[in-house]
């Protein structure tokens, strides 16, 4: 998306309004019909405004038999909010279908009510506070299957794959670091989780950059609130800077490491930290496989 493009043609006041009014819609999309009412226009004009906006990669266009719906572009749906003066309208996850799914991914190892109870608690954790409001659904399903399948291992015969949680204040930065070159030095040798103890709503822009200068992929990662099925689970369980928020289990290894809080730091400043942990890493890699 072009930047100076894009500012011009959210300046026009008439697709601001569309802009405002698909934000605030159901389900955050409309139609061009519905559009034309609300704005008092013919359709074949809010077409060509409709037009301008998916030309500049503001809007997106979903086919629905002979009509079709527009939405904002997720990837600049907080941009364009902002620009016009919007809140965008939470879209509600489908939790039926997606504990039905995650019932399917579990069956034989838990109730098909055990897996809706967690699918909807965990929709409710992430759903607090600041939370994005993109990605709500996949977040809420990834977090789910990931808070199973740690319940999963604590309940039953623990494998020989080490597993190792990470956990910081709002898992954001130093445990993410931390889990992402874990998770690329040993591969599959090694189960890591990541939790934070008052999460934040996204990983930090510099934690994604700092990875990527040593080539580390961050994946679909995404800050995730402390439970104590992922304690349970755990071999070790490493803190950095959270202090006592981590329950204490026998049979679980407690490490705390002292480390700079990258939060408002330029790259420059998260640079020296992603180095130690790395440090850290490796030392630690050793001891586990």
């Amino acid at each position: 998306m072009d930047a100076t493009g894009s500012l011009a043609t959210i300046a026009d006041p008439t697709r601001a309004r569309i802009l405002r009014l698909i934000l605030g819609a159901p389900g955050g999309r409309a139609r061009v019909g519905e559009l034309a009412e609300e704005l008092g226009l013919r359709q074949p004009t809010v077409s060509h405004h409709m037009r301008a906006l998916r030309d500049e990669g503001l809007v997106v266009r979903e086919p629905d038999g002979r009509r079709a719906w527009f939405s904002v572009a997720p990837d600049h749906i907080d941009t364009v909010a902002s620009l016009v003066g919007a809140t965008p309208a939470r879209a509600t996850p489908d939790l039926d279908r997606i504990s039905a799914d995650l019932a399917l991914r579990f069956r034989g190892t838990f109730s098909p009510e055990t897996v809706e109870a967690y699918v909807h608690e965990s929709h409710d954790l992430l759903s607090r506070g600041d939370a994005p409001l993109k990605q709500l659904a996949s977040r809420t399903a990834a977090f789910a299957a990931t808070r199973l399948e740690a319940l999963a291992r604590a309940q039953g015969e623990r494998p020989e794959k080490p597993e190792v949680l990470f956990v910081c204040v709002q898992n954001a930065g130093r445990s993410q670091l931390a889990a992402a070159i874990l998770r690329h030095l040993a591969g599959d040798r090694v189960t890591v989780r990541t939790a934070g103890s008052m999460p934040a709503p996204e990983m930090r822009s510099t934690i994604a950059t700092a990875l990527d200068e040593i080539g580390v992929p961050v994946g679909g990662e995404f800050p995730k609130p402390l439970t104590d099925e992922a304690v349970r689970a755990a071999d070790v369980v490493i803190t950095m800077g959270c202090g006592d928020a981590c329950p204490i289990y026998p049979g679980r290894r407690y490490l705390d490491w002292e480390l700079d809080d990258p939060a408002g730091l330029p790259l420059d400043g998260v640079r020296p930290i992603r180095d130690d942990i790395e440090r850290r890493i490796r030392g630690l890699l050793d001891e586990l496989v």
